[in-house]
């Protein structure tokens, strides 16, 4: 039997590139077997985390007001999680940020995940593009010394929806998928 592998689009964009590239993930894995669902968050609402610290006790947010919780029970029970984001301003995007802090209460969580990837998508071409949105990951994963980021792909050069079709960074998505 496969892994449960969890991919979560952070784009505000349903069809944005970072997206797309997720698919390409999903494929990949898929045919390998394995169990993938994809949550695209255009669409949801992710509020911030308040700092109440009630979570640590319940191990679920105590803000019930959003749809937060639903998804970070998700990247508590999946055994590859996968984030795809658009990198805005050399740094991940705002809700993947945000729902990154609203995992706090898996912090003293049993979780399952132990393989974490990162695919991102930029209007910038050059190298170091994504290295503060690989930097926020790693920082999160200090939290979760059980998991590591196994991978990470940029697509750089694309801008609107769409313009990653063609870019190699598809293909390697879709084989870094069905390697998990």
């Amino acid at each position: 039997m496969g892994k449960k592998v969890l991919i979560i689009g952070t784009s505000p964009r349903l069809h944005g590139n970072s997206n797309i590239l997720a698919r390409s993930f999903a494929k990949g894995a898929e045919e390998a077997g394995n169990e993938v669902e994809f949550v695209p968050m255009a669409g949801k609402r992710i509020g911030f985390c308040i700092g109440c610290w009630g979570c640590l006790k319940t191990k679920s947010c105590v803000v019930n007001s959003d749809d937060a919780e639903e998804v970070v029970q998700k990247i508590r029970r999946s055994d590859v999680v996968v984030f795809a984001t658009p990198i805005y301003y050399y740094e991940m995007s705002g809700q993947m940020k945000t729902l990154l802090d609203r995992t706090n209460c898996l912090y003293t969580a049993d979780y399952d995940f132990r393989d974490v990837y990162l695919l991102t998508t930029a209007e910038s071409g050059e190298k170091d593009t994504p290295q503060h949105a690989i930097g926020g990951v790693e920082g999160w994963l200090k939290v979760f010394n059980k998991a590591k980021l196994r991978g990470v792909i940029f697509a750089g050069r694309t801008t609107a929806d769409g313009t990653i079709r063609g870019h190699r960074e598809l293909a390697e998505a879709e084989a870094m998928g069905r390697a998990v």
